[in-house]
């Protein structure tokens, strides 16, 4: 799924590439990671996929911040993806 950077997904497209990077980087699962922020799996899933636009809401990425212990901010960071392929 290719994502214009001009367009409006794009940011909330970086953000459920970097919560895979992070959640990754953790060595946690998907399961884990929702327990941690108080969702469900399939909402951590779901956010995690290529195949469906989400924009889920600032305060629901500030929990996913939280339990993998970053600043909300570097939810927004560039990422590579062939980092997040590596783990």
């Amino acid at each position: 799924m290719k994502i214009d950077k001009n367009s409006d997904d794009y940011c909330f497209y970086q953000a459920r590439m970097n919560i895979k990077k992070y959640r990754k980087g953790l060595g946690i699962t998907a399961q884990e990671l929702a327990d941690r922020a108080e969702l469900s799996h399939q909402f951590i899933r779901s956010l995690e996929a290529l195949k469906v636009v989400k924009r889920p809401r600032l305060d629901t990425l500030a929990r996913i911040a939280k339990a993998l212990n970053i600043e909300l901010r570097q939810l927004f960071d560039d990422v590579n993806l062939d980092d997040i392929n590596k783990n």
